[in-house]
């Protein structure tokens, strides 16, 4: 019942640019399976409606579908693409971004045994469940807000605090309760994340990420790997080659300027590192991705995990 009045709802409000009235609310709608891209999958809150979807985060391959959710912890380098999607049935999506302060308001305000203790090693830094009836019909409430603009001041940002709680107390609660811990290992994680993709021209020493981020290095890299499915120094190749990708699509056909650019000094390993991550050389990426963009007739959606 929820999803049929959810898709009605996303196929009538979806945009081009994949935006919404309501802030942090995204839409997309597909009508083509998909090759695999690359993407950053910020802090959200992405709902399957219609369609299925396939995500790689290293090793780790995630597949989801109508009816199911991914949370995404940690801004995380991916590939992924639409399984299933046509003009006749689109994909349809939901996202909402998590905002880390918004999850701390919740905790604070939630009495003492409401929620179980975070214990153990970080959660992944994506997770993928089925939604609840409640959750469900909190996201359809929150839509149909978009057929009563004067209510979306008032009744948004209440809307949005309950699939938070839906969230922070179900399946994946544990991943989105540490967003909201400033001490929490996924916080410590997050400070480093951060710092390599804030920083990622420039080699580094693990050592002194562990350090920046609070943590012996031991912990540092067990944990780093727990959330991310990669080593800190693959996560740097990972936005290295995010980076240049999206260089050589918008800016550049210097495909050896672009390599340094992004931190490679060495033109042949960056072209070897590229291909293996693309499935093409740079210079042959470069001249498609040039092309499809300059056909293009409209700006694409805004990619949800």
């Amino acid at each position: 019942m929820y999803l049929d009045e959810l898709r009605a709802l996303l196929a009538r409000h979806a945009r081009p640019d994949g935006a919404t009235a309501i802030d942090g609310v995204l839409i997309s709608k597909v009508e083509a399976a998909d090759p695999p891209s690359a993407s950053m999958t910020d802090t959200v809150f992405a709902l399957i409606a219609q369609g299925a979807k396939r995500l790689a985060l290293g090793d780790r391959v995630y597949d989801y579908h109508a009816g199911q959710f991914l949370v995404a912890s940690v801004d995380l380098p991916v590939t992924g693409h639409f399984t299933e999607a046509s003009p006749q049935l689109p994909a349809l999506g939901f996202g909402l971004t998590l905002q880390p302060t918004a999850v701390a308001e919740l905790l604070l305000r939630a009495a003492p045994g409401d929620l179980p203790p975070v214990t153990g090693p970080p959660p992944l830094g994506i997770a993928v469940s089925d939604a609840s009836d409640d959750l469900l019909d909190a996201v359809v409430r929150l839509l149909r807000l978009l057929e009563r603009p004067r209510d979306v001041a008032v009744l948004a940002p209440l809307i949005k605090r309950e699939i938070l709680w839906r969230l922070i107390s179900g399946e994946q609660g544990a991943a989105v309760r540490q967003l909201g811990l400033a001490d929490s290992s996924l916080a410590h994680i997050s400070r480093a994340v951060r710092w390599i993709r804030d920083h990622y021209t420039r080699s580094f020493r693990v050592e002194d990420v562990a350090r920046m981020a609070g943590m012996s290095t031991s912990a540092f890299y067990r944990n780093f790997q727990a959330v991310t499915a990669m080593s800190p120094i693959q996560f740097q190749k990972q936005i290295r080659l995010h980076e240049a990708r999206l260089l050589l699509a918008t800016r550049s056909s210097d495909v050896t300027g672009v390599g340094h650019r992004v931190g490679y000094d060495s033109p042949s390993q960056f072209s070897r590192e590229y291909r293996r991550q693309f499935g093409v050389p740079p210079s042959q990426d470069a001249a498609r991705l040039r092309g499809s963009t300059h056909t293009s007739t409209e700006d694409p959606a805004p990619a949800l995990p």
